[in-house]
């Protein structure tokens, strides 16, 4: 005759076959919600990519419009800069030392986005001597996310290796993908700052060919390195990525 089973092992198996179903149930919740998220991101990119196209294609119409009459087509204002930090700490004076922290830009060959306005242009302007910045093109900020993207966690750099990365710190206010953040980014939506605080500043490599230490004081139009370099800071990051 079997021996009865007593009850604190009959309770522990009830434990432990309850927590081995809620285990199952939360492994099949979190398997539905990424199946469900990578759907709405697919989406996302789909709808952001008719929008981006729909843009390039008013432009070139506005532009073509322009010609035919005789005149000029001229574009929107940039609305955001990536600025890149090219010279180290010596000789920086206090103003432009607080000016590029408040730019998260700490160390040599940082970088980091500006959305521009009055005041940003002036700060911008205070600092030429030791920074260079420009406007990146869509493809130039989707590259800088994508390879060198880094996302802020709990005061953590963790790198965005996936879409939970964006959706645990920006989620809150809609972000909740690569193309999501991209976007914001891009168009300067309404939540950029906290997309633009959640990304941590870039950490770029030296340029390929390095810069020229007898231009790298020098302003970019006057054949240097420092300053406002408009569009051609999208060939200076493809050298630095």
């Amino acid at each position: 005759m079997a021996g009865k089973v007593p009850e604190s092992v009959l309770k522990k198996q009830a434990t432990q076959a309850k927590i081995a179903d809620q285990a199952k149930q939360a492994s099949y919740e979190a398997k539905q919600k990424k199946r469900q998220d990578k759907k709405d991101a697919i989406a996302a990119a789909e709808k952001y990519a008719a929008e981006y196209k729909a843009a390039d294609e008013a432009a070139i119409a506005n532009r073509r419009e322009a010609k035919a009459q005789g005149g000029f087509y001229v574009p929107a204002q940039p609305k955001v800069a990536l600025v890149i930090r090219i010279r180290g700490t010596i000789g920086v004076s206090p103003k432009a030392k607080k000016i590029m922290q408040l730019f998260r830009l700490r160390q040599i060959h940082n970088a980091s986005f500006v959305k521009l306005n009055e005041s940003t242009v002036r700060m911008l302007r205070l600092i030429e001597p030791y920074v260079t910045y420009g406007y990146p093109t869509r493809s130039t900020i989707e590259k800088l996310i994508l390879k060198r993207g880094f996302g802020k966690l709990n005061k953590q750099r963790i790198p965005i290796a996936d879409n939970s990365v964006i959706e645990e710190g920006v989620g809150s206010v809609g972000i909740k993908c690569c193309a999501d953040l991209i976007h914001e980014i891009c168009t300067v939506g309404p939540h950029f700052k906290e997309a633009n605080n959640f990304l941590w500043p870039f950490k770029l490599t030296s340029p390929r060919g390095g810069f020229s230490n007898k231009t790298k004081l020098v302003h970019f139009l006057e054949g240097g390195e420092a300053g406002n370099r408009g569009e051609e800071i999208n060939k200076l990051v493809k050298r630095m990525i």
